[in-house]
C-alpha cells in the first residue's frame, strides 16, 4: 500500500476505488504467495483456522511482549480467542460504529463518555482515519463540534445504548469500555470490558462506586493499584506533548523536572540561590552530593541502579531520577553530555522524567499533581483493615513534615551520617575520623554534639510521641574522606597539621571494598566515643523535646550492621551508660529500647541469640540483599537487566524482595528472633519496604511495620491493606 498510486498519500476509505482494491487485494495474494510459498487459502475453514492461530502467535510478539512487561503479566498466561458473527456499520447512514466509556477515564466523573462515527468500520474510530463524533449532546457543545452526537443523529440507538451501559455497569460493578455498532438503526454491543483510567479517575471511580453501593469499602480498597498513587504524588509531563527522547535510563524515582544542565553540586546550589532551575547531571553521587541535589529539579545519573546512592537520595527527597543512563557520556572538564551525534552543554535545558526513566531535549509542559478527596477518604478506607503499620525513612525535619502529611506512623529509619553532610558539618566529620588518637577524636566530637542534638529536638517534635527509630552512625568511611588535595588542605588546617601527613592517613583509610569494610557497629566498637556522643546527643534531646511538647519520646535506638551478639552487647553498653548518666543529670525518666538492623546472613541464622538482648529487630534489605546474592547494587545495573530478560531472575532483587532466598533469611530471623523473646518489634527499613509485592511478603511473615520513603508513604498505606484483604502483588502472582 505504500507504494500504491506512486507513494502519495491518500485516505483508504475516500480516495480508493473499487477498481484500486481489486489491483490491492491482487497484489497482495501475489506478495502472499511468493513470501510463504502458497496461494491465499480459499476454504473459509482455512482462513478462520488462520485467523486464530494468528491471534495466538500474536502472544509472543514484540508488542504483547512489551505489554506484559509494563503490567507485570506472565508470559505463561496465554491469551484467548473469541470468534463470532459479525455486524457492519458501514451500511449507509443509518449505521455507525463507536467505542465509549461508562465513566470518564481522565476523571472519573459519572457521565457516559465516547466517540462514534457514521457509516464506519470498527477500526475507523480507533485508528483515527476520519475525525470522530461525539456521542452526548453536551460533549458535542464542550467541543464546539459541527457534526450532530449521536444522541441528536441516532435518538433511539442512543437511548438503547445508554439503557445499555447502566446495565453493564451496575452487572461488573465497575467502569466499562465498550465497543458497539448500529447496524441499519438497531444497535449491537459488541464487547465490554473494565476501561484503563488515570490514578485520579481510578480513585473518584472507586469512591463513587462504593457510596454508590454498587461495591464495598473494601472492594473499592482492592480496586486502586498502589503503585498508580505516584501519578498524584508527583508532577507529570503533559500526555499530550511531544517528546524528544535522547536517552534512556532506569526510573529510579517517579515525577518529572525540567531544567539547565548543571555537572557539580556547588554549581547546583548557587544557581539555585539565583532562582533558577537546574537538573544535576552526574557520572555518580556520592554523599557529598547531598546539596546539590537538594538544590537541583532532578538527578540524572549515567552509572547506579534502583537502589544506588542517588535513586534513594532522590525518593527520599521527592525528587524525579533517571539512573544507571548508560548511553550517556558525562565530561565534566568540557561541561558536556554526549548522546550518539548530539552533545548538550552547561546551562541547555533538558528534561527528565523519572517515572519512565526518559531523558528529553527542551523544557516539557507540566502538570501538578492534585490529591481530590476521594484521596483521603480511600486511605481512610485502608487503615481501618491494614495490619502492619507504615513508618518512614526520615533524616530531615523535611523528611518528617512530608511523612506526617502522607499518614507515616513515625520513622522507622533515620540514618544520622546524612546529617553529616552539610558544608559546616563535613569538615568536623573529617576531623574526627582522621584523628590518630581519642582525645583528637573527642574534641571534633564535642563539636558535633549539639549539632546532633538539635537535628534530633527538632525530629522528636515534629513526630509528637510517635515511635523514632535512630541508626548510629553507619558510612563507608570513604564515603567521609576529603579527595582532593583542596579538602586535605582544608582539614590540616582546621586540624593544625601537616597536610601531607594527613593524606598518608587518608591513604592508610582507604578500603578497597567500603561497603564491607570498616562501617556499622565496626565503628562504634573500635571508636565507641562516636557511639556515646550520638547517644548523649539523643537522649538529651529526647528529654529536651519531651519538655517542649508535654510526650514521651517514643525512641529506639538501633546498631548497624551486626554479625554477632558480641558486637551488640559492646555497643548496646556504651548507649544503656550514656543514657543513665543523662538522666542523672537531668533528673529525668527516659523510655527507649536499643535494638538492631538485621543486614547480614549470619544476623538472620543468629538472631535467637541476638534477641536475648536486642529490643527490636529491622531488616536492612538492601544491604541484606547485596550480601546474600554477592552484588554490590551500585554495579548491579549493567547486568541484572539482562539476568531479568533471560528469565534467570523474575524481577530486580533489589526493587522487590526475592521470597526465595532473602525473604527465607527472613522468615528465618523473625521465626528465631521470637522465639527467643515473643514480644519482639519487627520491621523492615530497606527500599523494599515501599514496594506493593515486598509488602504482601511482609504481611505474611508477621512484620509489625514497613518503613519506606516520605512519598512512598501512601503506597505502603495502600498496599498493606490489600495485603490484609490478602490480595497478591502482581509481580509475586
Amino acid at each position: 500500500l505504500d507504494t500504491f498510486k506512486d507513494g502519495q498519500g491518500y485516505s483508504l476509505d475516500t480516495d480508493l476505488t473499487g477498481d484500486d482494491w481489486v489491483e490491492v487485494v491482487g497484489r497482495y495474494k501475489e506478495t502472499l504467495a511468493r513470501e510463504t510459498g502458497s496461494e491465499f487459502p480459499q476454504d473459509p475453514h482455512d482462513q478462520l483456522w488462520g485467523a486464530i492461530g494468528a491471534v495466538f502467535s500474536s502472544w509472543m510478539n514484540a508488542r504483547a511482549a512489551t505489554y506484559r512487561k509494563l503490567h507485570d503479566i506472565p508470559e505463561s498466561w496465554g491469551t484467548a480467542v473469541n470468534v463470532q458473527a459479525m455486524v457492519f456499520g458501514n451500511m449507509g447512514e443509518t449505521s455507525a460504529t463507536g467505542v465509549a466509556f461508562t465513566r470518564n477515564p481522565s476523571t472519573g466523573e459519572s457521565k457516559l463518555y465516547g466517540e462514534f462515527l457514521i457509516n464506519a468500520q470498527g477500526e475507523d474510530v480507533v485508528a483515527g482515519i476520519r475525525t470522530p463524533q461525539d456521542i452526548t449532546e453536551d460533549a458535542r457543545k464542550e467541543s464546539g463540534s459541527d457534526k450532530p452526537s449521536m444522541e441528536a443523529a441516532m435518538p433511539e440507538a442512543f437511548n438503547e445504548l445508554t439503557r445499555i451501559y447502566t446495565l453493564l455497569e451496575k452487572h461488573y460493578r465497575d467502569m466499562q469500555d465498550m465497543e458497539f455498532t448500529v447496524e441499519q438503526g438497531k444497535l449491537w454491543m459488541l464487547q465490554t470490558r473494565s476501561g484503563k483510567r488515570t490514578a485520579k479517575a481510578a480513585l473518584r471511580i472507586a469512591v463513587e462506586l462504593a457510596n454508590e453501593g454498587l461495591i464495598s469499602k473494601k472492594d473499592a480498597v482492592l480496586r486502586i493499584d498502589p503503585a498508580s498513587l505516584d501519578q498524584l504524588l508527583h508532577p507529570t509531563i503533559d500526555p499530550g506533548a511531544k517528546r524528544d527522547v535522547i536517552a534512556t535510563g532506569l526510573p529510579a524515582s517517579p515525577g518529572a523536572a525540567s531544567g539547565e544542565i548543571v555537572f557539580s553540586s556547588d554549581e547546583a546550589a548557587k544557581l539555585q540561590v539565583d532562582g533558577r532551575k537546574v537538573i544535576l547531571v552526574r557520572i555518580e553521587t556520592s554523599p557529598e552530593d547531598i546539596h546539590g541535589m537538594h538544590a537541583a529539579e532532578g538527578i540524572l545519573t549515567t552509572r547506579g541502579g534502583m537502589t544506588s546512592h542517588a535513586a534513594v537520595v532522590a525518593r527520599g527527597m521527592g525528587k524525579p531520577c533517571v539512573s544507571g543512563c548508560g548511553a550517556i557520556r558525562v565530561d565534566y572538564g568540557r561541561g558536556t553530555m554526549s548522546i550518539g551525534s548530539r552533545t548538550f552543554k552547561t546551562g541547555d535545558v533538558i528534561t527528565i522524567d523519572g517515572s519512565l526513566g526518559q531523558v528529553l531535549a527542551g523544557r516539557m509542559p507540566m502538570i501538578e499533581p492534585q490529591m481530590s478527596g476521594e484521596f483521603g477518604t480511600l486511605m481512610g478506607w485502608a487503615d481501618a483493615v491494614r495490619k502492619l503499620g507504615v513508618r518512614v525513612n526520615g533524616d530531615t525535619p523535611d523528611d518528617a513534615r512530608t511523612a506526617i502529611k502522607f499518614g507515616a506512623e513515625g520513622i522507622g529509619l533515620c540514618r544520622t551520617e546524612h546529617m553529616f553532610f552539610e558544608e559546616t558539618r563535613i569538615r568536623t566529620v573529617r576531623e574526627m575520623i582522621l584523628s590518630e588518637d581519642e582525645r583528637a577524636r573527642r574534641a571534633a566530637l564535642s563539636k558535633l554534639l549539639p549539632m546532633q542534638r538539635a537535628d534530633f529536638v527538632e525530629l522528636f517534635e515534629i513526630m509528637k510521641g510517635m515511635p523514632v527509630t535512630i541508626r548510629l552512625l553507619d558510612p563507608p568511611l570513604h564515603e567521609f574522606l576529603p579527595h582532593t588535595q583542596a579538602e586535605i588542605e582544608e582539614v590540616a588546617r582546621a586540624m593544625n597539621t601537616d597536610p601531607r601527613r594527613l593524606a598518608d592517613r587518608v591513604r592508610e583509610l582507604a578500603e578497597f571494598n567500603p561497603m564491607l569494610g570498616f562501617r556499622g557497629c565496626r565503628l562504634a566498637i573500635a571508636y565507641p566515643e562516636i557511639a556515646e556522643m550520638q547517644s548523649r546527643a539523643i537522649f538529651e534531646a529526647a528529654v529536651e523535646a519531651g519538655k517542649r511538647t508535654g510526650k514521651a519520646v517514643g525512641l529506639e535506638v538501633m546498631v548497624p550492621l551486626i554479625a554477632t551478639k558480641a558486637e551488640f552487647d559492646l555497643v548496646k553498653t556504651r548507649i544503656d551508660l550514656t543514657a543513665q548518666a543523662v538522666m542523672k543529670e537531668t533528673g529525668a525518666k527516659l523510655n527507649y529500647q536499643v535494638g538492631t538492623m538485621i543486614e547480614l546472613p549470619r544476623a538472620c541464622l543468629m538472631a535467637g541469640d541476638i534477641a536475648k538482648t536486642a529490643e527490636f529487630f529491622s531488616f536492612g534489605t538492601n544491604d541484606l540483599t547485596q550480601t546474600t546474592y554477592g552484588i554490590s547494587r551500585d554495579d548491579a545495573a549493567s547486568f541484572l537487566s539482562t539476568y531479568v530478560s533471560k528469565g534467570i531472575l523474575e524481577i530486580d532483587p533489589f526493587i522487590s524482595v526475592d521470597r526465595e532466598g532473602v525473604g527465607e533469611l527472613v522468615k528465618i530471623g523473625v521465626a528465631r528472633g521470637r522465639k527467643t523473646r515473643p514480644s519482639l518489634k519487627v520491621g523492615i527499613c530497606g527500599e523494599h519496604g515501599g514496594d506493593p509485592a515486598s509488602i504482601a511478603f511482609c504481611h505474611q511473615v508477621g512484620l509489625d511495620y514497613v518503613s519506606c520513603s516520605p512519598y512512598r508513604v501512601p503506597i505502603a498505606r495502600l498496599a498493606a491493606a490489600q495485603a490484609a484483604l490478602g490480595k497478591a502483588a502482581a509481580s509475586q502472582a
